[in-house]
């Protein structure tokens, strides 16, 4: 049943529409002139909440035909809000007699249902709605009206009716969305499936509306079981093998994927490659496994082509990531890695994608060979090469900068970001620059003129360059509020340089010797009584003294125990990590970072302790415990992958 405020807008809206018709009366037929004064009186009383007023004028004018259309709705709501049923029928059932519109008709069952008479009603409607035939316009007209009075299941079996009497799939939406509001999610995914079939060119259009509504994993898995049986009867079907990659992807399944984009690639035989698409997705998602599996395959099935060279340039990343995933990183892979780069370089050497190889081979030198000047000669190089794009040059101009900051030479790190904040204004790669120019004002401890930075950058059109200066400015807010000076951040982005800088012991020593001596106000006497210096304030019977303060009175204690917890991740002493993050969710359960910690301590179990049993029963808690995490894809997908989901799992047609 509606509330009072929808029907009031309800009858306002209708009291709208018949004043202009009255109007037109009027001018046209001045003999029914005192009827139309009558109609608006009593339209005027349902305005002002006169309802029984509106009822008694409304019964008088019903007497009459030519009165009914201007007043039927607002005279049958009434009745129906009022509880006179019994008066609704009797009304109803004479306008039956003198005018057996299908509408009036619809109008008896209403009242039924509302008086709530549910056998009667459903044996009416069914009898109404049978009695239509194979009408397929008036079937639809009767799903419509039942419809939009909320008799969901009766419009549905209008239409499934007119779809009978045609002989094919009409009205897959519009049963689609009746299935959707009575919360039958099988029935809805089934017209949405029959209706892409209809029109393959709108398959983004419902893997968007299904990306919105189902949201539980186990929907997703029911329409993963679907798919794969309609794949099996369907081998034919371009469409039911995209949605089933898909899928995959919405449960970062990236070896089910594969697998199925594996099959499409062989079946379709298409000219772009379905795998070398989810192997890119499976490298931005760190899942470097099934990225190799998939490069490898399209490296080999798409031979000669524009596949493989991305292919190939794509593995050696893919590869590269594994590497610097595996704590500690071993120098002799990153010599391989650059051997490999070299080579992609050799035999596509005019190749934009070989500029790539190249930018990568440049960081590979830097960052884990120590070779920086080896590295700056590569980066320069390609900055001052013509057939490299600007976005690139701009990119490699960053990374010179990055470069420079580990030389401890900052102020050439900050031209550079410089220019390519200038040259590339409104781009993603020229918010990276103002990032980067942010976090150099950030080491440095000046905060306000970073804050200036991320506050522009939070607009960033970039959601992962706006969500890093979000947390940064938050981290900026949150220390320095009870600490204007911010002597706690300062200490500790001083830190966060020395590790940008791979001055990873230094840092260490530091966060684990994390003190911060500040300026506190005190009394002349209690200064005195702990033989402390001191400088005399504006306030006679106060001074400054310098007060050493550890991290348990500091809020940014979560911050070091996370850097620490992942500095000593990278050099492998994986019980040390896992114990600080401990501490994190022991010490700051409510914190922003417990989830971090939680999840870190899954990975330390699963991917370097290799203690699967461990690991999955902390990403089973993490699923209950955090559900709403941006981890928590993740988490379900690793638990479902040490379960065993996906290592068997291969329905794909057979070649």
């Amino acid at each position: 049943m509606h509330s009072p405020d929808y029907n009031y807008l309800i009858f306002k809206y209708y009291i709208i529409r018949i004043q202009a018709v009255l109007l037109c009366a009027l001018l046209y037929s001045p003999i029914f002139a005192q009827d139309i004064q009558e109609i608006q009186i009593a339209n005027e009383y349902i305005l002002k909440g006169e309802k029984e007023k509106a009822v008694t004028l409304y019964e008088q004018l019903a007497k009459k035909n030519e009165n009914v259309p201007l007043i039927h709705n607002n005279y049958f709501n009434l009745l129906l809000d009022g509880g006179k049923f019994a008066q609704a029928e009797e009304y109803v059932e004479k306008l039956i007699k003198r005018d057996s519109k299908l509408f009036y008709r619809m109008d008896l069952g209403i009242v039924y249902t509302r008086s709530g008479d549910i056998t009667k009603a459903d044996k009416y409607f069914r009898a109404l709605i049978k009695a239509q035939g194979d009408d397929a316009y008036k079937l639809k007209s009767v799903a419509d009206y039942l419809a939009a009075r909320n008799h969901v299941e009766y419009s549905i079996v209008a239409l499934q009716q007119a779809r009978t009497a045609a002989g094919n799939n009409l009205y897959t939406l519009e049963l689609a969305n009746l299935y959707r509001i009575s919360g039958k999610r099988d029935q809805m995914v089934q017209e949405y499936l029959s209706y892409v079939t209809q029109t393959p060119a709108n398959i983004n259009y419902v893997k968007n509306l299904m990306q919105i509504l189902l949201s539980k994993p186990e929907e997703l898995e029911a329409l993963e079981r679907l798919l794969y049986d309609k794949v099996q009867q369907n081998q034919n079907s371009e469409v039911f093998a995209d949605l089933l990659i898909w899928v995959n992807l919405q449960q970062k399944n990236f070896y089910g994927a594969f697998i199925q984009a594996r099959a499409y690639d062989k079946r379709f035989k298409k000219e772009q490659s379905k795998a070398l698409e989810i192997a890119q997705i499976a490298l931005n998602n760190n899942d470097y496994d099934n990225a190799d599996k998939a490069y490898a395959f399209v490296i080999r099935d798409y031979a000669g082509t524009a596949n493989e060279l991305l292919a190939r340039l794509g593995q050696i990343q893919a590869r590269e990531a594994k590497v610097k995933r595996s704590y500690p990183v071993n120098r002799d892979s990153v010599r391989y890695l650059i051997t490999q780069y070299q080579n992609f370089k050799n035999n596509y050497p005019n190749h934009p994608n070989a500029f790539d190889a190249h930018l990568n081979q440049a960081l590979l030198y830097a960052y884990y060979l120590d070779q920086k000047d080896s590295a700056i000669n590569n980066l320069n190089s390609l900055i001052l090469n013509n057939k490299v794009s600007p976005n690139l040059k701009a990119k490699a101009k960053i990374e010179l900068g990055d470069i420079y900051l580990l030389k401890e030479e900052p102020w050439e790190a900050t031209l550079l970001y410089s220019q390519v904040e200038k040259s590339q204004r409104e781009t993603p790669v020229g918010y990276e620059a103002k990032l980067k120019n942010a976090k150099l004002s950030y080491f440095k401890g000046e905060f306000l003129l970073a804050q200036e930075h991320l506050d522009i950058l939070k607009q960033a059109t970039t959601r992962e360059i706006a969500n890093d200066a979000i947390d940064l400015s938050m981290r900026i807010k949150e220390n320095t509020v009870f600490d204007p000076e911010g002597s706690a951040l300062k200490e500790f982005a001083s830190i966060e340089l020395l590790v940008a800088q791979n001055k990873t012991d230094l840092a260490l020593q530091r966060l684990q010797n994390f003190t911060v001596t500040r300026k506190v106000k005190m009394s002349v006497t209690e200064a005195v009584e702990k033989n402390l210096q001191f400088q005399q304030s504006q306030q006679p019977d106060s001074v400054w003294v310098n007060e050493t303060v550890s991290t348990d009175r500091l809020t940014i204690k979560d911050d070091v125990y996370w850097l620490e917890a992942n500095l000593r991740m990278k050099r492998g002493e994986f019980e040390i990590a896992y114990n600080l993050a401990e501490k994190i969710l022991t010490e700051f359960s409510n914190d922003i970072l417990a989830d971090d910690a939680f999840f870190l301590q899954g990975e330390l179990q699963e991917r370097y302790l290799k203690n699967t049993d461990k690991a999955m029963e902390i990403y089973r808690d993490f699923l209950n415990k955090y559900p709403g995490s941006v981890y928590a894809a993740e988490a379900r997908k690793r638990y479902r992958t040490l379960r065993g989901d996906f290592t068997e799992v291969d329905s794909s047609p057979k070649f």
